[in-house]
């Protein structure tokens, strides 16, 4: 893996991570284009891109990382749990899922499923949670199931809580915002999991390119998180609901 490519994956990571368009189904493709070989270096570049994400996150929302919010924090770990124990009861059937046809049907349903509850939204703001420390159990577990849809590549985790989120009363903000938290716990478990699984093939890796990959993707994430909720204050999901279906169709007419 050259220092190119290590720009161009941290830039798409740190992109697509936060929006509900699946990181992973848009590195796998980056990586087919780009003829990058799925093997110990990328596996440890994978983990600090991730990683770097993390980071983005906590920079964005350090004034709720504190004890005095343990009760956002409950409410965020609740709707954890369900990813957490699927994906380590059902690991490693999930990883025979991952094909580029998979991940291009999962971006034209979650596509579909976009336009469909942006039709039928609830438009009015007094109606709907617009704080995410005002969100309720049950909303965070269901939120939480629904995230479990995120475990098909090509569905997006981002995708799947917002739509989770709009779905039981909440803001497009607040659901971009309660994703974006949601992830610290999902991140934190996956990364360290493969760090500890993965951790002998650092050594093999090339430091330079992890540095790179890791403050590329620390900056674009940062950054999307912010324009992210800009958006939101002016428009829908439409948008990325256009765009999966796009980017879905292009990939079943490429690779078959």
């Amino acid at each position: 893996m050259s220092i190119f490519d290590s720009i161009i994956l941290g830039i798409i990571e740190g992109i697509t991570e936060f929006l509900p368009i699946s990181s992973t189904g848009h590195l796998i493709v980056a990586s087919k284009f780009l003829g990058i070989e799925q093997n110990s270096v990328t596996n440890a570049y994978q983990v600090i891109i991730q990683f770097a994400a993390i980071f983005a996150v906590m920079f964005n929302y350090k004034e709720k990382i504190s004890l005095k919010k343990i009760d956002l924090w409950t409410k965020i770990f609740l709707a954890f749990i369900p990813i957490g124990a699927i994906g380590f009861i059902f690991s490693s059937q999930i990883k025979e899922l991952f094909s580029i046809n998979i991940v291009a049907i999962m971006f034209i349903i979650g596509g579909v499923v976009f336009l469909v509850v942006e039709k039928f939204f609830i438009q009015e703001s007094r109606l709907l949670i617009d704080d995410v420390e005002k969100v309720t159990l049950k909303q965070s577990m269901i939120i939480g199931f629904a995230q479990i849809f995120a475990l098909i590549p090509g569905t997006s985790r981002a995708g799947s809580t917002i739509i989770g989120a709009l779905l039981v009363g909440l803001s497009r903000k607040a659901s971009a915002e309660f994703s974006f938290l949601l992830a610290l716990p999902v991140m934190c478990a996956v990364t360290f999991y493969d760090l500890l699984k993965h951790y002998s093939e650092f050594t093999d890796a090339n430091l330079i390119n992890l540095a790179v990959g890791f403050v590329v993707s620390f900056i674009v994430a940062y950054i999307t998180i912010k324009l992210f909720l800009k958006f939101l204050e002016n428009f829908t999901f439409v948008i990325f609901g256009i765009y999966r279906i796009v980017f879905g169709v292009l990939l079943l007419i490429i690779f078959n």
